[in-house]
Formats: structure tokens, C-alpha cells, sequence
């Protein structure tokens, strides 16, 4: 079958499309807190955060490149479509992209109305007038955009994503030209373990779940681009990967500087975009707040197209009586529906959550790139997945609330990291497993 090969231009475009897939709310609100919080130990929580912020997603969408998409294969069926289906409901209308209105909002629009606070009633529930408008407009917009997934590359990015880069290359000069606030003394876990620390804020990105989709997304986007060589999809999704993992760590060092300098800026602020607003609107005045709107509107309105094409996507494949079109359109009402519990309740909600399902998609691009090696890889990959999801699920729990206090011996449990050193352990036993031989026969 014929392939068609991509131009420079065309390869960054794909890069830069997969940048402002990945770059969303979280990854604009996280990384200034952090920085804030983690004060003067602020490089060891920035490393932490650079792994599983650039470090796992860049690795997650070479390893969906590598396994020709086919990243869960090697898992039982109901168990990878298990996996599958909770990665893209968490990464889609539960959490992450009713999360990209939430944040669109606070930073976005709510500086520039006068009474955003204003509450409505109806059918006895109390409704922000404001944030209910905004996110009915944005999953409109989201939901227009995603039912023509065949010009993601070209409007996306070609167009919105320079504009994007643009406006952040700007705001992350100014953090290093204008002289900030002295760096403060780390607080809380960031003054014991501020890497470990760090890595955990990372999950919050979701983008090692979302690198799962968006791999497989970017695939289907260059099929239908032409490209029908596997090796060639699969050089250019490692090309893009590298383009989006540089975007990235530009975008978080910067963030982390601000926060840990941020000063005044920083006093009463619950998040990092109060942070940002509030160092925005200082140094540049209304129209830094309106170039900070459109930055925040743009990355987290193309995160959300990203995410609703994905969902949509997979669940047509899934449910094939759903037409993808009918799926886009329930998913942006979902998310509309969702984004209106409010953006505090949604990220108190989806941490736990987020502490139980990561290490399982931490170790499944680890297991991707060792099943060349193992002797048994079916068996490897299910026995090392369910080994992070046990642990995974403890993790989970004591982030929850409830007394894990059992398992205090193990180490990084403190931490919330107790999964890591039994995953780890029991992927590097799996590569000694010998070959299993009945009747002179090897049998994997």
C-alpha cells in the first residue's frame, strides 16, 4: 500500500498539534502551586514533576508508537477493555475535560465579568449564572470542532498552536527578565521530599493517561493523512513526541519559576492560576490579562477537542451502533454537565482516583518496552499490571482519607509511591522467567 511521506512543515504541525493536545488546564495551574509551595527545593520537585508531567507521556507515546497502537494486546480481553474504558472516561467527561472549561473560566473569563459569582436555582440545586453560560459555550465550541476530527491537523496545529507558543514563549520571558520576589522556605512535604513530592503533582497532568489516547489518535490522524507504513506512523509520532515533550518543559519550568518567585503574588492564592492571573494583571495590566485569557482559553479549548475526538473515537469502535458524531455530541453534554459540579470538588474527587489507575498505566509503558525481553510476555505484562494496580489501589485509598497505616513498613508508602518498588520488582523477575516447555514444545 502506497504511503504518503510528511513535509518538515507538515511533521511540525503534527508536533505542535500534539503539544496543545497535551498542554490543558492542569498543566497550566499545577506547576506555579508547586513551585510556590516547594520554595527553595524547588529543582528536586520540578525534576519529580518533569518525569511524570514530560518524562512518562514522551515515553507513553513512544511506546504506543512502538506497539503499533497496540500498547494493551498482550492483556485479556476484558481486562485491557476494563483499562481502556476507565483511562478514557477519567481522561475524558469525568474528569480532565469538564477540568478544561473549569479553568478556561477562572482564568479565562471570570476576571473580566463583573458579578461572577452570581448563583441561580433550578430544580432546587444553585448554579453559578456565569460558569454554566461559559461551559455550555465552550463544550459548543469543543463539540463543533470535534466533529470534523479529519481537519484537527490543519486548524489545530497550524493555526491555533503558534498563537499558543507565542503568547507562552512571552509570559516565560518575562518571568526571567522581570525580577521576582525572593524564593521562600519549602512547606509542607516539598520540605522533606520534594521529588517524590513532585512526582506525585505530576499525576494531576493526567498526561501519561492522556498519552495512551492521543498516541493512538495521532495514528488514526496520519492514516487518514495517507501514511499507511507502520514504520513510517510510527517515525512520526516519535517526532512529534519530542516536539510536544520540548513544548512542555518549557511551559513547566517557566510555571515552577514564577510560583517559587511569586511573592505577594502568591499571598491568599488556593491555586496556581490565581497565582498566574495575579502576576499577569501586576506586570501587563488589562491587556497581559487578556493575553493570558486567550493562552488559557486556547490550550485548554484545543485539549478539550483533543480529548472528546479520543473518547469518541474509542467508544465508536467500542459500541459501533453509536456513530461517532451522536458520541461527540453526548460527550460534550456530559462535559458540560460535569464541569458545573465546580473545579475544587472535581480535582478533590479525581486525585484519588487519578493515585489508583496511574501506576497501571505507568507500568503498562514499561512492560511495552520490555516485552522483547520477557520470555513470558502475556503473563509478564498481566502479573506486573495487576501487581501496580493492587498497590495502586492502596495508594488510592489512604489519598482518600482511610488508614493505610498497615502498610507503613513498605517503603515510599508515606509518600503515596508504595506500588513502585513491587512493580519494579516484579517486572525485573519476569525477565528470568524461563520458557515454559510441555512435551518438548516451548509454550509462552
Amino acid at each position: 500500500m502506497q504511503t504518503t511521506k510528511m513535509s518538515v512543515t507538515d511533521t511540525l504541525g503534527l508536533g505542535f498539534m500534539t503539544f496543545a493536545f497535551f498542554l490543558g488546564a492542569g498543566n497550566l495551574i499545577f506547576p506555579p502551586f508547586a513551585g510556590m509551595l516547594a520554595g527553595e527545593n524547588m529543582s528536586f520537585a520540578m525534576f519529580g514533576f518533569l518525569i511524570t508531567a514530560v518524562g512518562m507521556p514522551l515515553i507513553g507515546l513512544i511506546a504506543v508508537a512502538k506497539s503499533n497502537g497496540k500498547v494493551m494486546a498482550l492483556l485479556p480481553a476484558f481486562a485491557a477493555t476494563a483499562l481502556a474504558i476507565a483511562i478514557y472516561i477519567i481522561i475524558g467527561p469525568a474528569f480532565a475535560a469538564p477540568r478544561t472549561a473549569l479553568v478556561a473560566f477562572e482564568i479565562g473569563a471570570r476576571p473580566f465579568i463583573s458579578n461572577p459569582d452570581a448563583l441561580m436555582t433550578l430544580g432546587g440545586n444553585a448554579f453559578n449564572i456565569a460558569q454554566l453560560i461559559y461551559t455550555l459555550v465552550f463544550f459548543s465550541v469543543v463539540m463543533f470542532l470535534s466533529l470534523y476530527p479529519g481537519q484537527l491537523l490543519d486548524s489545530v496545529g497550524k493555526l491555533l498552536t503558534p498563537v499558543l507558543i507565542l503568547l507562552l514563549v512571552g509570559l516565560a520571558s518575562a518571568v526571567i527578565i522581570i525580577p521576582g520576589a525572593e524564593v521562600s522556605q519549602p512547606v509542607g512535604d516539598y520540605i522533606n521530599s520534594p521529588l517524590t513530592k513532585g512526582i506525585i503533582e505530576g499525576y494531576n497532568t493526567m498526561d501519561t493517561l492522556a498519552s495512551l489516547m492521543f498516541g493512538m489518535l495521532i495514528i488514526d490522524l496520519l492514516r487518514k493523512k495517507g501514511v499507511n507504513e507502520a514504520a513510517d506512523q510510527t517515525k512520526y509520532l516519535i517526532r512529534a513526541a519530542f516536539i510536544a515533550a520540548g513544548g512542555l518543559a518549557f511551559v513547566y519550568i517557566s510555571l515552577f519559576y514564577l510560583g517559587a518567585s511569586a511573592g505577594d503574588f502568591a499571598i491568599g492564592a488556593d491555586n496556581g492560576g490565581q497565582i498566574l492571573t495575579n502576576y499577569v494583571t501586576h506586570h501587563f495590566g488589562s491587556i497581559g490579562s487578556l493575553l493570558l485569557s486567550t493562552v488559557v482559553t486556547l490550550a485548554c479549548l484545543t485539549t478539550a477537542v483533543g480529548l472528546v475526538t479520543a473518547c469518541a473515537e474509542f467508544f465508536n469502535e467500542l459500541l459501533p451502533s453509536l456513530s461517532y458524531k451522536l458520541l461527540v455530541v453526548l460527550l460534550s453534554a456530559v462535559c458540560a454537565t460535569v464541569a458545573n459540579v465546580g473545579l475544587t470538588q472535581l480535582i478533590s474527587v479525581s486525585i484519588p482516583v487519578l493515585m489508583t489507575i496511574y501506576p497501571v498505566a505507568i507500568a503498562l509503558v514499561l512492560v511495552t518496552f520490555l516485552t522483547e525481553r520477557f520470555a513470558r510476555p502475556e503473563f509478564s505484562h498481566r502479573i506486573v499490571l495487576s501487581v501496580a494496580l493492587f498497590f495502586g489501589i492502596f495508594d488510592g485509598l489512604q489519598t482518600a482519607g482511610m488508614d493505610m497505616s498497615f502498610l507503613d513498613f513498605m517503603p515510599l508508602h508515606a509518600e503515596g509511591m508504595a506500588w513502585l518498588l513491587p512493580t519494579a520488582l516484579t517486572a525485573i523477575v519476569c525477565l528470568f522467567l524461563p520458557k515454559i516447555r510441555l512435551n518438548n514444545t516451548v509454550q509462552q
